[in-house]
């Protein structure tokens, strides 16, 4: 990014000489998704600000930096991407970008916090489990759920732009945290609450991978037909994508079989319009094969 500046300034430095040429905008956001090979975030943003400012101030140039501050109105019409490009957040707080230490984690403590709640709560409705395989996989399953809705959590933030969008987020929260403890109690040995609790999920497990494979189809849609100013949801399917992979349940055939195949057919698009490149395109790929496997291995169970 840095020598395609220089590239550019240097076209305009000839072709107006021998006049000043003004860069007017240059800048890199610390959030949102990627683009082809462009990764938003904290410590890009710091590399290429002050890798740009070296060279500007070494070549004598004049320069404006995009920009002070975070906008987050942005992402109505950007996207995330739009709204993060301040050397400050929009609470006036110094994101590192020109000096001293930076972090693509700042709220680290808080998810660390949010991530060992969910943790120890995965363990305690588990309760004790059924077997020394169980026990191997509880705690397991606790760290997958932290990791996956914590991620999810700290992606809403900075992604979530109207209340329609935040409903979204919550709905598909439910979802994973619903999944969670259908997971943990089939681990468990099962009495009393934890046995009604488990036969009341179980009993609806379908409706749960019916709402998330409908969930992760209408993300492929996007993905696949308006994703310029879309963040990859990866995060919010790995937990049901595994569970249900893992421990396949009864579903509603028809409905399922037409989820599989969009999802499924949405992979390849969604890819090329990406690029091979892109990390984060990747990764939703992957997490879309698995919830294909998932919804698969729920297709060949029979009722009874």
């Amino acid at each position: 990014a840095l020598q395609h500046v220089a590239d550019v300034r240097q076209v305009f430095g000839n072709k107006f000489a021998p006049k000043d040429v003004m860069i007017g905008e240059t800048g890199w956001p610390s959030e949102g998704r990627q683009r082809e090979t462009a990764l938003p975030s904290r410590v890009n943003e710091a590399k290429f600000i002050r890798g740009f400012v070296a060279m500007a101030e070494k070549e004598g140039w004049h320069y404006n930096l995009i920009e002070a501050f975070d906008q987050p109105w942005k992402r109505g019409s950007e996207g995330a991407v739009g709204g993060y490009w301040g050397l400050f957040d929009a609470d006036r707080q110094d994101k590192g970008v020109l000096a001293g230490p930076v972090t693509n984690v700042p709220y680290w403590k808080e998810w660390l916090g949010l991530g060992g709640l969910i943790f120890l709560g995965t363990l305690l409705l588990g309760g004790r489990v059924r077997s020394t395989q169980s026990a191997l996989i509880l705690p397991l399953l606790g760290a997958v759920a932290a990791c996956s809705i914590g991620a999810w959590g700290d992606l809403a933030r900075v992604t979530t732009r109207f209340a329609s969008e935040w409903l979204w987020v919550g709905l598909l929260t439910l979802l994973n945290l619903s999944v969670l403890v259908h997971a943990a109690l089939t681990l468990s040995a099962r009495q009393g609450w934890r046995e009604r609790a488990f036969n009341w999920l179980e009993r609806r497990a379908g409706w749960l991978v019916a709402v998330a494979g409908f969930a992760a189809a209408v993300m492929m849609l996007e993905m696949v037909f308006d994703a310029r100013y879309r963040s990859f949801a990866s995060m919010a399917f790995i937990l049901p994508a595994l569970v249900y992979v893992c421990r396949p349940v009864s579903v509603p055939r028809r409905e399922i079989a037409l989820l599989t195949f969009i999802i499924g057919a949405g992979i390849a698009p969604q890819l090329y319009e990406e690029g091979l490149l892109n990390q984060q395109a990747w990764g939703w790929a992957l997490v879309s094969g698995l919830m294909v496997a998932a919804l698969w291995r729920c297709l060949r169970v029979r009722k009874g």
